[in-house]
């Protein structure tokens, strides 16, 4: 009987919802000091895992808990790549879902 398998468990850094890995969003600081969104999952650096809800992405810029999770200063360019993602997500999510 073939095994499927688990799929990694990652827990937002916001509203602390625990899920699978591939339905959160990964931000990560590169060894260069970078912030950038990683769309593959594998980039090096430190991670930082955000869920899909424009009110967990609103809070980690605006209140820098994402700066905090990922142990350095977010630069305004940076941000606004962070906040211009969010405003997507706005447009994604359904009506009537938190």
């Amino acid at each position: 009987m073939p095994q499927t398998r688990r799929q990694p468990q990652r827990t937002c850094v916001i509203c602390r919802s625990t899920t699978d890995k591939r339905e959160l969003v990964r931000i990560v600081r590169t060894p260069d000091g970078d912030v950038v969104i990683d769309t593959s999952g594998k980039a090096n650096g430190r991670g930082a895992y955000l869920c899909r809800q424009l009110q967990c992405w609103e809070q980690a810029i605006r209140k820098e808990r994402l700066a905090a999770a990922l142990k350095t200063k977010i630069e305004k360019v940076a941000r606004e790549q962070l906040t211009a993602f969010a405003q997507t997500l706005k447009e994604a999510t359904p009506a009537g879902a938190e």
